[in-house]
């Protein structure tokens, strides 16, 4: 069975003319175009518009979006990813939300006998906030260095984080299509990429060697990094993390 250009616009919420313009760029080419030059879709094309849009959700950019389809990375897997962390983001607000709303509700119970003060189970007061192992011992290792690096977070638009975030998850990407082609973490290309991504830690701070090691510790030993990385490949974590120890010794030592 095939759709319509209209008949997919209608259904997806997708103009036209951003469906002409996936065409144009190879991210979602039509099945055929008819005699009449009108194109027309099949229901792959139609899974592959929805892997798309849930992408688009998730703030990837075009190119970005291209590169997980067409690499060798598993775009179920990468979804499957997000959509964990997404869920456990949900889960984490709605916690933080209980948790104020119940400080809320003790501190008005107090307010009639003036005990503002009146926490039945203070460790409630701290349910649902996040610490990141990591983020903890870098301001203790490297208090100067993480001054810093929260210093260039503040001046960073909404616009340069999103800008950001999709250079980090090209980077991801770039690096999961050598790891499935089995290149060797001392391979030029990769340490070339690896070389990128270190820029990209010096726009916030700028790691020595050790620092840089560390820093290369944490894509395996904190479970959030680790997972951010194996949800984009399988393994990822552990790839990134042996391509900046190469780099670390080679070009930081």
């Amino acid at each position: 069975m095939a759709w319509s250009i209209a008949e997919v616009a209608r259904m997806s919420g997708v103009t036209s003319r951003t469906l002409r313009h996936y065409d144009q760029i190879g991210l979602l080419p039509p099945a055929g175009i008819g005699s009449n030059g009108h194109r027309f879709y099949e229901e792959g094309d139609l899974l592959r518009l929805q892997q798309i849009l849930l992408m688009r959700e998730l703030d990837l950019g075009l190119r970005e979006i291209a590169a997980v389809l067409d690499s060798q990375a598993d775009p179920l897997a990468v979804l499957r990813g997000h959509h964990a962390r997404l869920l456990a983001e949900r889960d984490r607000l709605e916690t933080l939300a209980r948790t104020v709303g119940r400080t809320i509700a003790e501190l008005e119970e107090g307010k009639d006998t003036n005990e503002m003060t009146k926490i039945n189970r203070p460790e409630n007061l701290f349910e649902g906030f996040e610490s990141s192992p990591a983020e903890d011992e870098a301001r203790e290792r490297w208090p100067e260095a993480w001054k810093q690096s929260q210093q260039a977070r503040k001046t960073m638009t909404a616009a340069d984080q999103e800008r950001w975030q999709r250079e980090v998850t090209a980077q991801m990407i770039r690096m999961a299509d050598f790891m499935a082609a089995g290149t060797p973490v001392t391979d030029p290309a990769v340490q070339n990429e690896v070389d990128a991504h270190y820029r990209s830690v010096c726009r916030f701070w700028t790691p020595n060697a050790t620092a840089y090691r560390g820093l290369a510790g944490t894509y395996v030993n904190d479970a959030r990094f680790r997972a951010n990385y194996d949800s984009i490949a399988d393994g990822l974590a552990v790839y990134q993390h042996d391509a900046m120890a190469v780099y670390a010794d080679v070009r930081l030592s």
